[in-house]
């Protein structure tokens, strides 16, 4: 602390700003995976009806394209999920990512790839004349 005191006029206050900012760092992080949880779980729902419907014989080939690829991110996640359980699993995890997309290999889920918010149903309200 004596030697932050003698590079800053108010230390505490610098202390508290960099507090804060890692604070919003992480509800930001928070934030952006609460959206990719939400569009998975939307997508493997959508995936369970079209292949329900698939066992009645009435989805389509796309229907059945798109439920087959959310199954394969289903499995990429559980394929993360062997390197979650391993020691150093926060170490592990960025650097086989890291190395994956160097040689070109996304082993990320899709959602956790480009993160949106989840859609929502919007219901049209009639006009008031």
């Amino acid at each position: 602390m004596r030697i932050y005191r003698s590079f800053h006029r108010a230390p505490l206050r610098v202390l508290m700003i960099s507090r804060r900012r890692q604070k919003l760092k992480l509800r930001r992080a928070m934030v952006t995976l609460k959206w990719a949880l939400a569009q998975e779980r939307q997508e493997t729902r959508e995936m369970l009806d079209i292949y329900k419907r698939y066992t009645k014989g009435q989805a389509s080939k796309q229907d059945l394209q798109v439920a087959n690829k959310q199954f394969i991110d289903i499995l990429k996640g559980l394929g993360l999920g062997v390197f979650a359980v391993l020691p150093f699993a926060p170490i592990t995890i960025p650097l086989v990512v890291k190395i994956a997309h160097m040689v070109g290999v996304d082993i990320l889920p899709s959602s956790f790839s480009n993160p949106k918010p989840p859609k929502t149903k919007v219901v049209d309200k009639p006009k008031e004349d």
